[in-house]
């Protein structure tokens, strides 16, 4: 039993869960509540919280340089320009393809759905909430905005975790490596044992998740979010719901329909991602088990290395569909009345809004408040959403996640064929 345990990664993220939940349990239940609430405080209780801070802090260490090395490597592996843009064409519109589905899924339940009542007072903001300009919804505020993220200094994006930036550079310096060298040029091969080096070091990093994932669930669990969540339960279960649809029927069905692998071992291969997703609310955190989990589901590095760096800041199903039923919800709250105008703003803006949305818990925020303008509706709505949004993001990056891998494997077999 004990060495199954062992060599089984998915297993140690459930039983550090569980054990989290029940120490939760506990504390809760048979402390004071003057205690619960100062166990911040508590030297024990920080300990415990070393696994989550260590975890996470090698990970952002990383994970720039990981992505930049893996696709470099990747583009190189690929040998032809021809066949890069052959991988990368399939990569985004299959990418566009499944957040089209999404954000039409929520959409079209948010409509069918009996309209919601409207607010007779206000939620108050948040402190030290910052709500975006009017100005920055038009196209080319959106445009500048874009261009603004992804048009900086490499050193600047690894350091910042700007994976958006991290991946064009990366594309810009691989493709002009490819051009002016030959496929064997020795350069190739440092590179190659870069990313080797650098691939093993975040296996040895993969093996503490199950620390990070104690502290998360510990925290999260005595944190009290399930009283937030009660709040707004019927539009949390909407969202749930649509996102487990998503995430349950209709990927794991495209990728029974286009590769024809097994449901059973499609969830089996990427329990380890989801479960790491689902506990940090990180693609980015995530994506070293990701590439890991794929190549494991027999895809091949060329590809991995490539669509899930890509994956991990423009492929956000669920955050595109929690966009899309978000603004029906405020706009039926405030008495905004879409019309069809407006319904095709939030269709493209849900979809705009998720490319490059920083791979972090809450990272949508900024582009649901584009959504929100988009529509006309107040952005004071975004008070209601950071109520529950945090337990909500937990499911949705998920779906993010198995997305991507999803479209690894797809890829993967249309470039053998």
């Amino acid at each position: 039993m004990w060495n199954k345990i062992r060599g089984s990664l998915p297993l140690q993220l459930i039983l550090a869960a569980f054990a989290a939940w029940l120490l939760a349990t506990g504390i809760t239940e048979f402390s004071a509540p003057s205690e619960v609430n100062n166990i911040s405080q508590q030297s024990w209780y920080q300990f415990l919280m070393l696994g989550k801070t260590v975890y996470i802090g090698l990970l952002k260490m990383v994970v720039g340089t990981m992505v930049m090395l893996s696709l470099v490597e990747g583009i190189s592996n690929i040998g032809a320009i021809t066949k890069l843009k052959t991988l990368g064409r399939r990569t985004l519109g299959f990418y566009v393809f499944t957040t089209t589905i999404a954000v039409s899924l929520g959409l079209g339940a948010s409509l069918l759905m009996p309209a919601w009542e409207p607010l007779t007072q206000a939620v108050p903001l948040a402190a030290g909430t910052n709500l975006i300009e009017a100005e920055a919804a038009s196209g080319g505020a959106i445009a500048t905005k874009m261009l603004q993220m992804a048009l900086v200094n490499p050193v600047a994006a690894i350091a910042n975790g700007n994976l958006l930036a991290v991946v064009v550079f990366s594309f810009m310096i691989g493709i002009s490596l490819l051009i002016a060298l030959p496929q064997e040029h020795v350069l190739f091969e440092v590179i190659r044992g870069m990313n080797k080096g650098i691939n093993t070091l975040v296996g040895g990093i993969i093996r503490l998740s199950p620390l990070a994932i104690f502290a998360i669930i510990l925290e999260f669990s005595i944190g009290g979010s399930e009283a937030l969540f009660s709040q707004l339960a019927m539009f949390a279960l909407l969202v749930f719901g649509l996102t487990m649809l998503h995430g349950l029927v209709v990927l794991p069905s495209l990728a029974k329909l286009l590769t024809g692998i097994k449901i059973r071992t499609l969830f089996k291969g990427i329990s380890a991602p989801l479960a790491m997703a689902f506990a940090t609310s990180s693609s980015a955190a995530t994506l070293p088990l990701s590439m890991k989990s794929a190549e494991e589901l027999g895809v091949t590095p060329a590809t991995s290395s490539v669509v899930l760096p890509l994956g991990s800041v423009m492929n956000m199903d669920g955050t595109a569909l929690f966009e899309g039923v978000a603004a029906i919800f405020l706009a039926q709250l405030f008495g905004v009345d879409l019309t069809t105008t407006g319904l095709i703003m939030i269709f493209l803006m849900a979809m705009v809004s998720s490319i490059g949305a920083p791979g972090m818990p809450s990272g949508s925020m900024s582009g649901m408040q584009l959504v929100l303008l988009a529509a006309g509706i107040p952005l004071e709505a975004i008070a209601i959403l950071l109520i529950i949004e945090r337990p909500l993001d937990t499911f949705r990056t998920a779906v993010n996640v198995e997305g991507d891998i999803i479209a690894a494997l797809v890829i993967d077999k249309w470039q053998r064929s």
